[in-house]
């Protein structure tokens, strides 16, 4: 879907683009500024320049549609932004084959670095992909976290200031692909190295290495986390919001591995920091010599030692030099001491050259990694980020020669900006008419002149022999340059020292373009010179180190080279030099950053500090240079485009050409011809109120053509309607009529079905009355004939019957007869029976009546005691057999017993039941072998010792007492280690030797015999301690789910000498149970004791420390760990159980 985008004059905020501002005057410019920052919108064109002013907010304007919306548009098509500028540059590089360059500035807080970071970003969303073009391009935007890291520091204007110039060439080829990059540095601020400014920080890396590295990293580089141990890191301000350290640091870890660094290289970088660090904490303390001379020795030489062994220097070697200093004329040599004071200097020089060095290398190696690797010619494309004009209440060195670097852009820019303007006059075929300006080549004469400029002088200066101070320098300065026009100092004519109390005498002030600067000649002297001690250069060229030895070239003793090194100003101004070439042969763009208010903080536009920078960067003079010829130009086709409506012969539309529409549009207008050209490509506007003029009739003529098309619409929209109504209308009616005769016919359809219906009855009941009448008369004769034969066969029936109840007579008669005779036979029969069983039974009552009284003297004596024996043996009998049937189990645990059946059984049952349980317990005693009951009698042990007391108990109960858990006896790696024992070998396992210094374990092959408790290697089977159990005291462990316990020894006791052991073991419960088993049966020594604690001592050598168990919350995957929390606690973390 197509992006709706703004142009440059639809629906303005303010003015866009300051040439078009009416009128211009610093205070409409500053409230254009103003009201379009209040509106979010933060950027504004000076013709081909963009403004940004910071928002210090992140705001939703540098999205991926945002970028496709600014792809391949007009710089003026759109409303103003940086993704504009960034693509009219890039276009140019691969369309028009034209090398480019953008210069970025601004002061100190206004966004220049995000402002750079924007442009590269742009560039690589617009240019090629493929892997190789990613990689370029990944690698390109991955340098600048690194060259953050060392380049840039917070600030009171700024959490990430840069503190160096950089210069960025990106190469690319024919296609627009970048294949590389160049990268050039300027000026890195090294002085912040040893001192910061209140409320500021050294550079970052310092505080994200302490921050971020690892435990291990630090500890190699011997550092530590705490800030407040490094002499040159500010505590006021070392840790700011926003600004996360140890997130930015695996960030530049890895931005350092993208761009293409070495791990060993990375940690040789690391090693400098640290060095860095470490310098700064070397001290010094006065030492008076027999002479009578002072000189300098190193107060603690601990920090001076760690740093010597991270740099491969000897200490010796590097504290001489921060004592003594060579020099050397032609073939001479002199030694002297340096006091306090010039230590200290020489320290701060080596820190600063070292940081200063290590920079520039990291600089070099970025280069290498992100140089095109082809031969072939590149378009390039250059981004300078570079630190804008710098006034402040006190002003030294560094603004100088940044404010030097300022006035050079700014002669360049009108240069360019001018040169820019009469190319495109003459390319159009415009006449160019000279443009008044101030030329600030001056100012810039004033400074870099061979002969008479200040750096000119202040390297004479420096390199005069005798006494040179900045009073000197002053001096020479009042005497060559009294008499310029932009330089004042209390001497000088221009200063008008008689009214004049502002201009103090050590200082002297500059008329720059961007308004005066009050500079202090203090320092300018040392900072110039950046003087390093020879001796500290041979010394540092002397380390093991090699990356210190690439740094320290001159140290190298077979090329001593008694020339002075160049100065910074000449250094600088060489820099300076060759970055004006190199953009003077580019198209430049312009991005002037503006920074709103000193509070960092958003909605906040601060009008005097807005209006300084405004001067400063020239934004006025560049509007008036701007405006001294044609405010406003644009190409024939977008200019007929937007204004044909208000002519009628180019509306709506213009078939001839461009140029001839514009003409015609132009006359129809009547406007005077003094203020418009035409250009071969483009129409030339020279006031800004004839661009206005223009567009408010474009704004009236869209008002009226608005109201014509909603006219247009609105009888459209009823003309549809009623179309659409009578259509319907036509379809209604033609379904009514269908409707209607549809019913019409279904009503005759009806009528004509019913018409049928009755003929069709009428015609079906005359043949059914017809078809009846057939038979009924077939019927009746049917009917006559069947009854005929039914009476026939009737008679016949009946005489049959008759017969058969004759016979059936007979044969019933003598059925009764015979049965009359069987009955009376049957009670024949039964009568004779119970005569016969009647005899029976009284001759069985006779007998026993005989038998009773024959035995009943005999029997009423003992009748009662036989009825009752006979009924307990009856009872006792059921007794046993149903306790056979149901006895219990032959387990001796199992406590079943069948329940009581009578009371008076009570003790029979429960003495039945002691001796079952005795008799089943022999018997399943008499299976168990030797070695098997001592196994019990262990388990037994373990029981009494840990039951209800250690939580890791109830799963050891289970789990059978193996012993030899490594099968000592038959592993022919351990054959040596067992034949070293002559008694047996009770338990061997391997266990974990805790070391106090990090509560890490290491293994051990633990034995035991009955007279010694034995700790060997497991690898190589060596013993490395063998204790008598008579030096064992006690055994502590604690009451979690963990294997950890302590063998407590005898003091004074030769196995005691380097304390007690802190083991851990996967068969705690066995192990102990084993060694207090030996102790209670050995008759010669005292019974082992078992303390179960979550908390108690232990004896490391000399010192005590304390052991610990701490229950934890159970998680994924965690499992018990012992941690050193101080040289006097040990913490064992045990996972709760579920």
């Amino acid at each position: 879907m197509e992006v709706k985008t703004k142009s440059l004059l639809d629906n303005m905020i303010g003015v866009g683009d300051m040439v078009l501002l009416e009128p211009l005057s610093e205070e409409s410019f500053i409230e254009n500024l103003r009201k379009r920052f209040d509106h979010n919108e933060i950027y504004t064109y000076i013709g081909s320049v963009v403004i940004s002013v910071n928002p210090y907010k992140s705001m939703l304007i540098y999205t991926p549609e945002r970028v496709e919306e600014y792809r391949n548009r007009n710089f003026y098509e759109l409303s103003p932004h940086i993704y504009a500028l960034a693509d009219e540059a890039y276009r140019s590089l691969r369309d028009q084959d034209k090398d480019q360059c953008i210069l970025i500035t601004g002061e100190s807080g206004a966004g220049k670095t995000e402002a750079s970071k924007l442009v590269m970003s742009y560039v690589a969303a617009v240019c090629g992909k493929g892997q190789e073009v990613n990689k370029v391009k990944e690698q390109l935007l991955q340098s600048n976290p690194v060259l953050e890291a060392f380049g840039n520091a917070k600030t009171v204007r700024n959490d990430n200031s840069s503190r160096f110039g950089k210069y960025m060439d990106i190469e690319f080829d024919f296609k627009g692909d970048p294949l590389g990059g160049v990268i050039s540095n300027y000026l890195l601020e090294k002085s912040r190295v040893v001192k910061q400014p209140r409320g500021e920080r050294n550079f970052h890396i310092f505080y994200q290495l302490l921050s971020g590295a690892s435990d291990d990293t630090l500890k190699k580089l011997k550092l530590d986390r705490d800030f407040s141990k490094y002499n040159y890191l500010s505590l006021d301000s070392a840790v700011v919001n926003g600004l996360d350290d140890a997130t930015n640091f695996r960030t530049v870890r890895n931005a350092m591995q993208i761009v293409g660094f070495m791990e060993d290289e990375v940690q040789s970088v690391l090693e400098l920091v640290a060095a860095v660090l470490k310098l700064g904490n070397i001290e010094f303390k006065p030492e008076s010599r027999c002479n009578g001379t002072d000189e300098s020795r190193v107060k603690d030489k601990n920090d001076l030692k760690e740093m010597c062994e991270l740099l491969g220097i000897e200490q010796s070697v590097l504290e001489r030099a921060f004592s003594y200093r060579t020099v050397e004329a032609k073939m001479e040599k002199v030694s002297t001491t340096l006091n306090v004071a010039q230590a200290y200097y020489a320290r701060d020089a080596l820190a600063k050259n070292l940081y200063s060095r290590l920079f520039s290398w990291i600089v070099n190696r970025i280069n290498e990694s992100i140089k095109a690797q082809a031969k072939t010619r590149h378009k390039v494309m250059g981004v300078l980020d570079i630190y804008g004009f710098e006034i402040f209440e006190d002003n030294s060195f560094e603004q100088f020669i940044i404010n030097y670097c300022n006035e050079k852009l700014q002669q360049i820019f009108i240069e360019l900006t001018l040169r820019e303007e009469q190319e495109e006059y003459v390319r159009e075929g415009i006449e160019w008419t000279n443009i008044e300006y101030f030329n600030n080549a001056i100012i810039c004469d004033l400074i870099e002149n061979h002969q008479n400029g200040i750096l000119a002088m202040l390297d004479e200066e420096c390199l005069r022999p005798g006494t040179v101070t900045d009073e000197t320098f002053l001096d020479k300065l009042n005497m060559i340059c009294a008499e310029h026009q932009h330089f004042e100092s209390r001497l000088s004519k221009n200063s008008k020292f008689l009214n004049d109390h502002s201009l103090p005498h050590c200082c002297f002030r500059i008329q720059h373009y961007a308004g005066k600067v009050l500079y202090r000649v203090e320092g300018f002297v040392d900072k110039n010179n950046d003087l390093l001690y020879r001796d500290l250069s041979q010394a540092m060229y002397k380390a093991n180190h090699t990356l210190i030895k690439h740094l320290f070239p001159e140290g190298n003793p077979a090329k001593v080279n008694l020339k002075r090194p160049p100065t910074a100003g000449f250094q600088f101004k060489a820099s300076v030099g060759t970055l004006m070439r190199n953009l003077q042969t580019k198209n430049p763009n312009y991005i002037r950053c503006i920074k709103p208010n000193d509070k960092k903080a958003p909605h906040i536009f601060t009008e005097s500090l807005v209006c300084h920078q405004v001067r400063y960067l020239g934004l006025m003079e560049n509007v008036r240079v701007r405006r001294a010829g044609y405010a406003f130009r644009q190409a024939y086709e977008p200019c007929l485009e937007r204004y044909k409506m208000l002519c009628k012969r180019t509306w709506p539309h213009w078939r001839g050409p461009a140029r001839e529409g514009v003409e015609m549009l132009m006359a129809d207008l009547q406007v005077p011809a003094e203020e418009f050209s035409y250009g071969r490509s483009k129409i030339f506007i020279r006031n800004p109120r004839t661009l206005f003029f223009l567009e408010e009739r474009r704004r009236q003529c869209l008002q009226d053509l608005a109201t014509l098309i909603q006219k247009i619409y609105r009888g459209w929209k009823c003309r549809t309607h009623f179309l659409l109504l009578k259509k319907s209308q036509i379809v209604v009616a033609a379904w009514y009529r269908r409707y209607a005769q549809q019913k019409k016919y279904e009503k005759i359809k009806s009528a004509t079905t019913v018409v049928q219906s009755y003929t069709r009855g009428w015609q079906a009941r005359k043949l059914l009355r017809e078809l009846k009448h057939q038979k009924r008369c077939e019927e009746a004769v049917t009917t006559i004939a069947a009854y005929w034969h039914g009476t026939q066969a009737r008679m016949e029936l009946r005489r049959l019957k008759q017969e058969v109840r004759n016979k059936h007579a007979v044969t019933v008669i003598w059925a009764y007869w015979q049965g009359t005779k069987a009955r009376r036979e049957l009670r024949r029969l039964k009568e004779e029976a119970k005569r016969k069983h009647a005899v029976a039974v009284i001759w069985a009552y006779w007998k026993g009546l005989k038998v009773r009284r024959e035995y009943r003297k005999f029997f009423r004596a003992n009748a009662g005691k036989k009825i009752y024996d006979f009924t307990i043996q009856r009872i006792m009998q059921k007794y046993f057999l149903g306790l056979k049937r149901t006895l219990p189990s032959m387990s001796p645990v199992d406590k079943n017993w069948p329940a009581r059946p009578y009371v008076f059984l009570d003790g029979v049952h429960t003495e039945l039941r002691r001796i079952f349980h005795l008799w089943r317990c022999k018997k399943y005693k008499s299976k168990f072998t030797e070695e098997k009951k001592a196994v019990y009698e262990e388990k037994l042990e373990a029981s009494e010792l840990f039951k209800d007391k250690k939580s890791l108990y109830p799963s050891s109960v289970s789990q059978p007492f193996k012993g030899d858990y490594l099968e000592i006896s038959k592993n022919p790696k351990y054959q040596k280690l067992n034949s070293s024992f002559d008694e047996k070998v009770l338990l061997a396992d391997v266990v974990n030797k805790i070391n106090r210094a990090n509560g890490k374990g290491t293994t051990r092959i633990l034995l035991l015999t009955k007279k010694n408790v034995v700790l060997a290697d497991q690898k190589t089977g060596q013993v490395k301690a063998s204790v008598p159990l008579p030096d064992l005291t006690s055994v502590s462990v604690s009451t979690q789910n963990d294997g950890f316990f302590a063998l407590r020894l005898k003091e004074g006791s030769a196995s005691a000498v380097k304390g007690d052991f802190l083991l851990s073991s996967e068969h705690l419960i066995e192990t102990i149970t084993k060694l207090h088993h030996i102790g209670s049966t050995a008759s010669d020594r005292e019974q082992l004791n078992v303390d179960i604690s979550d908390e108690f001592l232990v004896q490391f050598k000399q010192d005590k420390v304390c052991v610990k168990f701490i229950q934890v919350a159970p998680k994924n995957g965690n499992s018990v760990s012992c941690k050193r929390k101080n040289n006097r606690l040990l913490e064992v973390t045990v996972p709760a159980s579920a």
